[in-house]
């Protein structure tokens, strides 16, 4: 949060990628993480619906919505390369 380690969490991560109806092609940049954190008696409430990001174990990074107080974590929208509308 803000470059500031929270605490360490064991996670769990799935990336779902946005594909073309019809065609089965990607769509470039569109996707959803789905997941949860355990948070080893950490009180996770006060960081409900802010921004985190999850540093992963091989030192990727990734922008992260805790949902509520059991660890559910989510992540809609662009990768890498957004669009200049959003």
């Amino acid at each position: 949060m803000n470059s500031v380690t929270l605490c360490q969490v064991r996670y769990r991560v799935t990336r779902f990628q946005g594909m073309m109806e019809g065609s089965g092609l990607p769509i470039p940049g569109v996707h959803r993480i789905e997941g949860s954190v355990e948070f080893g008696g950490n009180d996770p409430r006060e960081w409900i619906g802010v921004p985190l990001s999850l540093k992963l174990q091989d030192g990727r990074v990734l922008g992260i919505t805790l949902v509520n107080s059991e660890g559910r974590i989510l992540s809609e929208g662009h990768g890498p390369s957004r669009c200049l509308s959003c």
